[in-house]
């Protein structure tokens, strides 16, 4: 008998067994007729949820960032200055304490590039205005000042999400913390606020 299941159960059946099979494969090895014999769907199924297989890289992408996203909006919350918030956030945009191990290898992976590309495309959209609301409350208390609060964090996301990703970049631990010192550098120079301003504050909450 032919199993009929809730919509959004059976969409994220299709991107959890995607994501298996990603990770098993590789984005770029695995076929759309891979994910319908791991579900046991028919092509029609498929395509009435998904337009194509970037679509569900997309979807699996997308939950990564979410995840991100979602924690870095309970950062607003919180009874601390603009400061710690803004630390918080960034703690909160750590992929290895979101993602598998062996996903964040896949991602890495030249057979995997473009599901990398928009991991990191989708970090900067969905974070970029979280961290535009502190900033903003920052300027509001007179903690900084910034003149291009939105393009400024997307300046910033982009580039530092792409120094420090070991898939991009191979470093060494010292040279780890010299990216890690001329991001903290360039974002302080973002903010107007004098030198070292954020690097005690980094360090008690990355050290």
């Amino acid at each position: 008998m032919r199993t009929i299941k809730d919509y959004d159960d059976r969409k994220n059946e299709i991107i959890d067994a995607a994501e298996r099979l990603f990770n098993a494969k590789g984005y770029e090895k695995c076929t759309v007729n891979d994910i319908l014999n791991e579900v046991k769907i028919a092509k029609g199924t498929f395509y009435y949820y998904f337009k194509s297989k970037e679509e569900v890289m997309d979807a699996i992408v997308s939950r990564y960032t979410e995840i991100a996203a979602q924690r870095a909006e309970r950062v607003l919350c919180l009874d601390t200055s603009p400061l710690e918030k803004l630390m918080h956030a960034f703690m909160a945009m750590q992929m290895k304490d979101q993602v598998h191990d062996d996903m964040l290898e896949e991602l890495h992976k030249s057979d995997n590039a473009l599901m990398h590309q928009k991991t990191l495309n989708m970090m900067v959209l969905s974070m970029a205005p979280v961290l535009v609301k502190i900033i903003e409350e920052g300027i509001e208390k007179k903690a900084w000042s910034c003149r291009y609060p939105l393009q400024y964090m997307q300046i910033f996301l982009a580039s530092s999400l792409t120094l420090t990703d070991e898939g991009i970049f191979e470093q060494n631990t010292d040279s780890q913390k010299e990216i890690m010192a001329a991001l903290i550098s360039v974002l302080e120079k973002m903010l107007n606020v004098s030198e070292d301003t954020f690097m005690k504050a980094f360090m008690q909450n990355f050290g």
